[in-house]
């Protein structure tokens, strides 16, 4: 019989700190970055996980999606950007990271949408690097808010924006997911103990300055650029982002399948 340790996965960037500051100690963290985090929940070295939505596309078979919690955005993310020094109508070669399945699918149907010819490179996501060896460099995470500050003079488009202003609907990065075949106890109790930290982020002000310090501490950045940064990315899945999940697992990732959930929580969509 398979022993199942109490582990929540948690994505190696600040975009998932108001669900995991605070946690409650009888759950260990498995830090690591999105794409590897796909391979931690289908090797069962947790019950669940944020993993790029794309992953899930690829991996539908075998997982399920846990309701309320994600990655979104509703217009600029600030941490999902396609540098350069021309824009994306401009560019011939892009680099692209190893680490975020979603942006490079996102990316790749924004280049379609403009009926571009892109080379891709996959490399370290490195933005002086990519920037060596292509036109562009698609950089997430806390390394795209470091990159849009410290170079104002590039090109920037962000990718939530661009998805958001060509298909009316929010963007979601990531979703949280279990393996089928997880104990449903375990997955409803990690759901709760995220859950519960969500729900003090957003009504209980010292959890939210202790998410703003944490964030600080990992990053360097302004803890003014820091709030605004956690007014731009949603952990909270509403009806409207899983609109917009719908969409970009079927445009983007060419999901047909209806996603399926942990537990049917979910409305039928219009």
């Amino acid at each position: 019989m398979l022993t199942w340790t109490r582990t929540i996965g948690r994505v190696a960037f600040i975009n998932c700190d108001p669900l995991f500051t605070g946690l409650d100690p009888s759950w260990s963290v498995l830090a690591a970055p999105p794409s590897w985090l796909t391979g931690h929940v289908l090797r069962r070295d947790c019950v669940l996980a944020p993993i790029p939505a794309a992953d899930y596309a690829r991996h539908h078979d075998e997982l399920v999606l846990v309701p309320d919690v994600g990655i979104s955005s509703a217009g600029e993310v600030g941490s999902v950007i396609l540098f350069g020094d021309r824009p994306l109508t401009s560019m011939e070669s892009i680099a692209v990271p190893t680490d975020s399945a979603s942006s490079v699918a996102l990316l790749r149907w924004l280049v379609a949408e403009h009926d571009l010819d892109v080379n891709y490179t996959h490399m370290g996501p490195d933005l002086e690097g990519m920037l060596e060896v292509a036109d562009g460099a698609l950089v997430i995470g806390d390394r795209a808010l470091d990159g849009a500050s410290l170079h104002p003079e590039l090109v920037q488009m962000d990718l939530s924006q661009a998805w958001v202003e060509r298909t009316g609907h929010p963007m979601v990065f990531g979703v949280f997911v279990a393996r089928a075949d997880t104990p449903p106890h375990l997955v409803r109790e990690a759901h709760e103990a995220l859950l519960s930290r969500l729900v003090d982020f957003e009504n209980v002000p010292a959890a939210r300055r202790a998410v703003l310090r944490r964030a600080h501490e990992h990053t360097g950045l302004p803890m003014e650029r820091l709030d605004r940064y956690f007014g731009e990315v949603f952990n909270r899945l509403t009806p409207d982002d899983h609109r917009g999940l719908h969409a970009f697992l079927e445009r983007a990732c060419g999901l047909s399948a209806r996603p399926r959930w942990a537990w049917e929580t979910i409305a039928p969509l219009a």
